[in-house]
């Protein structure tokens, strides 16, 4: 006797064995769930219940609606109950025929339902069509909520976005035709798989739920990933200062350092050979250095904004100019590492320090004034959690950053990659940007909460100025030679809110670029890729609507018109520089030891 599959006929002595096998490795894995269950730490403060208090006032603002204006409640419930009964009756009427079929419109496209049964098969493609119109209502009731300020109302749509996201039909497997075909397909093997994928997940997380975005195993730094040939020169309790070897005969005088983002690991920027900027520079005749923030522990706990500017930022310039022997330097800041740069070069402006030639952001943001998809994390309750979390803690532990920025591409960052993981029983996959994306850093607690408050909450840069280091910081004192980097789909830094900083800031020299692409792939964008284009436009005074219709598009990657601008700065051609000097002895090869930190809970 056999039993009949998609895959193939398999003996039934066959399947009984696998049913058994299966059966036992379920058993196995249910008692390390309930382990990792029962030793699951406490929940963060932060992320219990953000948004209760939210939707109480929601529903208030509902029913003062339905007393006020009860004329449009009723039209938003007959809508709904007209869309509803409409589908169900269309679906009815093909059932009635006899036949197995959907009704012949499929409903809008989303590539969550790429699956053709979601458009053929009665069952898959009605749950899909409920879904889509209960997500509409959802969506619509929101819009016209009126007795919420605009801070609410954001608040309210961002909650109401990720409730329609998770009760997406594709993150139940009753109801995901990919996930059940493939569960028989291999004889449930897949549901197994999954199972374990899912608890080696939280076990590797304390029992805090994070989805693996990539294969760990595949990458190792310094071998296949952050391999850029180089020497750690400089260690202080903040950073490791990385000097890459030359690979040209022939120099610019005047030496790069790149500050990355302390959020993450530095390697964003050394991939890989074929998308490594670092490299890039180096092949085009750079002398660069990079700094490799340390992995903040709870020792670090009363590290502020001021130590990162002090320790890092201004160290790092003095080291390197030891080194090279040179009175000035190019610097570039990457995103909140952007931000802190423009803290640093007004209080060299206010010093009179010149050591900064000129200065280049990447989806740097300094000013919040619109804090777009963030608005719902600016908050003070969210932040009265943040502060209840690191004051436990001591840091800002790297997960709830994580979570704060996959929240915001639910659909690709958490549900999309936990459906093929924890249902389809896959292996993530070995791609050295999901990589990196899941290999976070922690944040002191001291300066995540002046971030929080002083720069994206209260806005102060822009706003008067921020106090640091007995010193008024403004934007106006940023008065070197810059150039801008933004990203035209970056949901993190968004590029017109990038452009308004950049034209507060004091400097009379400003270059302006927009890349196509999101906040990573924009700037990680090499030439040899011939991918995204760029825009420009030499006319800072315009609106950000002006200036993009004004602007010029150019095909391929922005890193060649930016190293044009970075070798006008740089000064003569001289013999390139072997790292390091007498004084500063070659500590490890790049990528350092910092780098090789992990975050922990």
């Amino acid at each position: 006797m056999t039993i009949h599959s998609d895959a193939a006929l398999i003996p039934a002595g066959e399947t009984l064995e696998k049913l058994t096998d299966n059966l036992q490795k379920v058993e196995e894995l249910s008692e390390r769930f309930q382990k990792v269950l029962t030793n699951r730490q406490t929940h963060n403060a932060a992320l219990d219940g953000p948004g209760q208090d939210l939707f109480g006032r929601a529903a208030q603002a509902y029913w003062a609606e339905a007393v006020h204006n009860p004329a449009k409640v009723f039209e938003h419930q007959m809508g709904f109950w007209a869309d509803t009964m409409k589908h169900f009756v269309q679906a009815q009427h093909e059932l009635s025929k006899g036949k197995l079929a959907a009704p012949a419109d499929p409903g809008p496209t989303d590539r969550r339902f790429a699956n053709p049964l979601w458009d053929t098969h009665p069952y898959f493609n009605y749950v899909k069509k409920q879904y889509l119109i209960n997500a509409d209502a959802l969506k619509t009731a929101v819009q016209d909520v009126t007795h919420l300020d605009p801070g609410e109302k954001n608040r309210l749509e961002y909650f109401a976005r990720q409730i329609v996201d998770l009760m997406s039909p594709t993150n139940f497997l009753a109801t995901n035709p990919d996930a059940l075909e493939k569960a028989l397909e291999t004889e449930g093997q897949s549901l197994v798989r999954g199972l374990e994928n899912l608890i080696n997940d939280l076990e590797a997380n304390r029992g805090e739920l994070v989805v693996k975005l990539a294969d760990e195993g595949a990458f190792e730094l310094g071998r296949n990933i952050a391999t850029t040939p180089g020497k750690v020169v400089f260690r202080n309790r903040m950073m490791e200062l990385i000097q890459y070897t030359p690979t040209t005969d022939k120099v610019c005088k005047t030496p790069l350092v790149i500050f990355p983002p302390w959020i993450n690991k530095y390697y964003v920027l050394d991939l890989k050979a074929q998308n490594s900027m670092v490299k890039w520079l180096v092949d085009q005749g750079h002398t660069v250095f990079m700094v490799s923030w340390v992995n903040p522990d709870p020792t670090y706990r009363d590290v502020g904004m001021e130590d990162y500017v002090e320790d890092g930022y201004l160290t790092a310039i003095r080291e390197i100019k030891a080194i090279t022997r040179e009175r000035q330097i190019n610097v570039v800041g990457y995103c909140i590492a952007g931000t802190t740069l423009a803290l640093t070069l007004s209080l060299l402006k206010q010093k009179g320090d010149k050591s900064v030639k000129s200065a280049t952001f990447f989806t740097a943001l300094t000013d919040f004034a619109d804090q777009g998809e963030f608005a719902p994390f600016l908050t003070n309750d969210f932040i009265d959690g943040i502060e209840a979390e690191v004051e436990d803690k001591g840091v800002l532990p790297s997960v709830i950053m994580a979570r704060t920025f996959s929240f915001l591409r639910s659909n690709d960052l958490i549900y999309g990659p936990a459906i093929k993981s924890y249902m389809m029983g896959e292996t993530p996959p070995a791609f050295d940007l999901l990589y990196w994306n899941g290999d976070g850093a922690n944040l002191p607690a001291k300066m995540a909460v002046q971030y929080l408050r002083g720069l994206c909450q209260r806005d102060e840069l822009a706003k008067g100025g921020f106090d640091l280091l007995g010193h008024k910081l403004t934007l106006d004192d940023v008065d070197v030679p810059l150039c801008a980097i933004a990203c035209e789909a970056d949901h993190i830094a968004a590029w017109k809110d990038s452009y308004r900083g950049i034209q507060q800031m004091g400097s009379k020299d400003k270059t302006f670029i927009m890349t196509q692409s999101g906040h990573i792939a924009g700037i990680v964008n090499p030439p040899t890729r011939k991918k995204y284009g760029h825009y420009t436009n030499p006319d800072l005074g315009l609106s950000h609507q002006e200036w993009l219709a004004q602007g010029d598009f150019h095909e391929g990657s922005w890193w060649p018109r930016w190293d044009d601008w970075l070798k006008k700065r740089g000064g003569a051609q001289i013999s390139a520089r072997i790292p390091g000097d007498s004084v500063h002895p070659v500590l490890c090869d790049a990528p350092g030891t910092y780098v090789c930190k992990k975050a922990s809970l």
